[in-house]
């Protein structure tokens, strides 16, 4: 249980540091990062612009606002389930 609790954790503190850092900040898409590529791929295959919803739109939005009440929990019950998988994973070798 404590490792899912962790999982949850790490996974809400460190979503908004990753997003940023990969390049979606709430300036705007960082120029030379992984968003920016991001962002000409997706523009190039949809005609020229990114469609609304898609990764890159969604990104870009917790960038600038940070995670909306549904795309926390979202992000934490991920992160409970990750945690949890991987402690487990790590018990069987210890």
């Amino acid at each position: 249980w404590q490792q899912e609790q962790v999982g949850c954790i790490c996974a809400l503190a460190l979503t908004p540091v990753v997003v940023s850092a990969a390049g979606f900040t709430a300036g705007g898409i960082a120029a030379g990062s992984a968003a920016s590529w991001m962002m000409s791929a997706a523009a190039v295959a949809n005609g020229g612009g990114v469609a609304a919803g898609s990764a890159v739109a969604v990104l870009q939005s917790v960038g600038a606002a940070g995670l909306s009440g549904a795309a926390t929990t979202v992000v934490a019950s991920v992160g409970g389930a990750v945690g949890g998988a991987v402690a487990r994973a790590v018990s069987w070798f210890l």
